[in-house]
């Protein structure tokens, strides 16, 4: 009982969230002062994410006894990608060319790099935290954190079933992935506020992103009306009939899939991701989005589609800053400093990518959200530079599932010979 946070009552934890979701917008609007020196600094969107993180850091909330996260990513997530897909253009998204993907495929290879990396720099350091023998070998841990940086939640469980590591001593590598993960979500969203600096330091061309945005932006302008009671509830009603049926139709897949194919039900599979619902409704909703975008429901943009969607994205950006205690970051510094480490490698690439083919903070940004945060994050990453380009971070997401099963392997090949060198 000790340990239960003040609030448990999700009711109150909702309030508490949107309480600072207010906050923040309402101090982030001001034009003068001491709020608009702030925010020249720190991004809102970070304090979006960190006020729920100190409320959880204080014992306040925790996401351990609230269903909100689960809420947010399986009803609002799918919501909010038809509503900022419904005026997407889609031939303009292939105009940004590949450096997505090399950005994507660049933040693969400094996971599957950054984790051998890691165990040897901190074995020189600190040989008993990279040690370990049988089911309680480390390296067999790290395999699980591999899996969820490249792909997600599916691929995770893939890899402990794959590697059968110590389940009494999983947490201790579930805490760093989260750990870690959503540190450099924090700094990736702090740089947003910087990425014109950023990429004039990359030399980067962001021609294509900046046409993109213009062309979204002008066509809302075209069509934008003071919308209606009608326009909101149908808006609401494309959002959320679309949520159905990415939820039926991801269940049905599922289902299918489980039942007939013994490769997609088997955990040690490449290809086990592939009966995650969650991938299918991700995968769903935005196709749903995509094909609303050539009806005659894309000038619901000009009624606030985009926004309305902007509203779920940033309640669900406050549910993932509930997973991060600021407080157990050195409960475990062995483990965390492999993980800070490991990430680093990552970024090191990134940046090396990035500098190499001049692609602006947005496509390392994404590249690297789509990798470590996976289908949740990505599209949050995305919209943050601008609505229209959410589709970007999903699509980038699901490249995630389909490598990370497969990457995560080639990463703990080489984290096991580190660890026997």
């Amino acid at each position: 009982m000790e340990d239960l946070p003040v609030f448990t009552n999700d009711a109150i934890v909702f309030g508490l969230l949107m309480i600072a979701l207010g906050f923040v917008f309402y101090t982030s609007s001001q034009k003068s002062g001491f709020w608009k020196k702030f925010y020249a600094v720190v991004p809102a969107l970070l304090m979006c994410y960190l006020i729920p993180a100190i409320f959880n850091s204080l014992g306040l909330i925790d996401d351990s006894t609230s269903n909100l996260y689960f809420v947010a990513s399986r009803y609002m997530l799918p919501a909010a990608l038809v509503l900022m897909t419904l005026s997407i253009d889609l031939k303009a998204i292939f105009n940004l060319g590949p450096k997505a993907l090399i950005m994507f495929f660049a933040g693969t290879l400094g996971i599957i790099l950054g984790g051998p990396v890691a165990i040897l720099l901190i074995s020189a350091v600190s040989p008993e935290t990279v040690g370990g023998m049988g089911p309680d070998a480390i390296w067999r841990g790290l395999s699980t954190i591999a899996g969820s940086w490249i792909g997600g939640g599916a691929n995770q469980a893939a890899m402990l079933e794959i590697y059968e590591y110590n389940p009494e001593l999983y947490g201790g590598m579930v805490l760093v992935d989260i750990i870690v993960a959503n540190l450099w979500m924090a700094i990736v969203l702090m740089g947003i506020g910087k990425n014109e600096k950023i990429d004039n330091w990359l030399k980067a061309d962001n021609s294509a992103i900046e046409e993109l945005k213009t062309k979204v932006s002008n066509y809302a302008a075209s069509v934008t009306r003071n919308p209606s009671l009608a326009d909101l509830m149908i808006l609401l009603s494309l959002a959320f009939g679309a949520v159905g049926f990415a939820h039926w139709g991801a269940d049905g897949i599922s289902a299918f899939l489980s039942a007939n194919f013994e490769v997609f039900t088997d955990p040690k599979s490449a290809l086990s991701s592939f009966s995650s619902d969650f991938f299918w409704m991700i995968t769903i909703a935005t196709a749903i989005g995509i094909f609303l975008s050539f009806t005659r429901f894309k000038s619901y943009e000009g009624a606030g589609a985009s926004k309305l969607g902007s509203v779920f994205i940033y309640i669900l950006v406050a549910t993932i800053g509930m997973k991060m205690d600021l407080g157990s970051v050195l409960d475990n510094p062995g483990l965390i400093a492999i993980g800070l480490v490991w990430i680093l490698i990552h970024v090191i690439v990134l940046l090396i990518t990035a500098k190499l083919i001049k692609a602006p903070y947005f496509f390392l940004a994404v590249g690297s959200q789509a990798n470590v945060g996976g289908a949740a994050s990505a599209p949050v990453v995305a919209a943050a530079f601008h609505p229209s380009l959410a589709t970007v971070g999903v699509l980038l997401a699901v490249f995630g599932y389909v490598v990370g099963t497969y990457g995560a392997i080639l990463c703990t090949i080489l984290m096991q010979m580190a660890s026997a060198g």
